[in-house]
């Protein structure tokens, strides 16, 4: 079967569309990290109130979104209740937080791509800054480097990455680099390159861009003056896997793959000093035979237990973290309570889990137990239009801060 092909059957036709344009500048300085990270966050913390969702989806699907929607969140209870929704955004199926907290990137997945940044407000005034070309076809990830100084896009369809600068006031520069996918050739059943995600390493020496259609991933260094990437090295995944996630664990030197095609996650060590990652045996999901469309690897700050969303049977399978995150020991799976779960997040203290259901329309919030790693739902599933990301965050202060 080809990939490329039952994705898009899958997520629905993409809206072709012309980025706005916002003169160019160069990239303003760093900006003072968040508090709370966006990764990785501490399980057991106390729960303070209220918190808040943004949920990404489809705007062209049927059904879909309007834009980038709101929610929020008991974070005793982790009931949810709907906010406004951002519009003026195209196929928002990707966030991805500045790590000041003040803005928020999307991805606009069409034909010509595209990345909207959004000024987020304490009085949910938020607004939109602008929209920048991708240079590429179906961008579905992007991130935010740890200086806050350049935003990185995987551009699926077409098998390339992308970089802009970010701007002192959270807006986007024109791209300062995109790097296709040429070689190795795609892998069985795919009709060439597609860049799935990009991140940058817990030491911030390098950049992973983790490409579903040629079984790779590819190690970059970033000129953080030029805003240009330089290829260091290549893991070579087995043929066929369909590599889509690459999740760290929080000692840095190892990190968990999700496998998409072949329904496996896969080891992975990684050296800082040289960058290079090295792929381990695959192992199984839980979820049976067949092909689950695992999704999304997430772990605890503690680092004790990871959890992988798995898109084709409906659940999430929990791991124990073992030998200082060289193992994974597979305990179980629990039903996401929600069709084809795409993306899961957990809240800034840890205590709740959040699944975006995409085929239900739905977000489903988990209770995390810290010392066993267990998942206990929290109340009725919550309505939100093909919901394909779900992204936690503290509202900003009226300086950003």
């Amino acid at each position: 079967m080809n990939h490329a092909t039952s994705r898009r059957t899958v997520l629905g036709a993409l809206l072709a569309g012309a980025a706005l344009s916002v003169a160019p500048a160069p990239p303003g300085p760093a900006r003072r990290p968040a508090a709370v990270p966006d990764s990785v966050p501490a399980v057991g913390s106390r729960p303070r109130g209220t918190g808040w969702l943004l949920l990404g989806t489809y705007t062209s699907a049927e059904g879909g979104g309007k834009g980038i929607g709101t929610a929020a969140y008991d974070a005793a209870t982790g009931a949810l209740s709907g906010g406004p929704v951002i519009t003026g955004i195209e196929n928002p199926s990707y966030l991805a937080m500045h790590p000041s907290g003040a803005t928020v990137y999307a991805v606009d997945e069409q034909e010509r791509g595209g990345v909207t940044a959004v000024a987020l407000a304490p009085d949910g005034g938020h607004r939109v800054l602008g929209t920048r070309g991708t240079g590429g076809a179906g961008p579905t990830h992007l991130s935010v480097h740890p200086t806050g100084r350049w935003l990185l896009t995987a551009n699926y369809t077409s098998g390339s990455v992308a970089v802009h600068p970010v701007r002192g006031d959270g807006s986007l520069g024109e791209r300062t680099d995109l790097v296709a996918h040429t070689t190795p050739p795609p892998g069985p059943g795919q009709d060439g390159p597609h860049a799935h995600q990009i991140i940058t390493t817990p030491d911030g020496g390098h950049i992973l861009a983790v490409d579903l259609g040629n079984d790779s991933v590819y190690t970059y260094r970033l000129d953080e003056e030029r805003g240009t990437l330089a290829q260091v090295s290549r893991a070579a995944l087995r043929p066929g896997s369909g590599p889509r996630h690459i999740t760290f664990h929080p000692g840095g030197r190892f990190a968990y793959l999700a496998c998409e095609v072949d329904n496996t996650a896969v080891v992975c060590g990684y050296d800082p000093a040289t960058g290079i990652l090295s792929p381990g045996a695959p192992q199984p999901t839980g979820t049976g035979a067949g092909t689950s469309y695992p999704a999304q690897f997430l772990v605890t700050g503690d680092g004790r237990f990871a959890y992988l969303a798995n898109r084709g049977h409906n659940s999430l399978t929990r791991y124990e973290v073992e030998d200082d995150g060289a193992t994974l020991r597979l305990l179980d799976t629990v039903p996401a309570d929600g069709d084809f779960p795409r993306q899961i997040a957990f809240s800034p203290d840890g205590r709740l889990l959040f699944a975006a259901n995409q085929r239900s329309s739905t977000v489903t919030a988990f209770r995390v137990d810290a010392r066993s790693g267990g998942l206990t739902r929290t109340g009725d599933a919550f309505p939100a239009p093909v919901a394909v990301c779900v992204l936690p965050y503290r509202t900003p202060g009226p300086s950003g801060e």
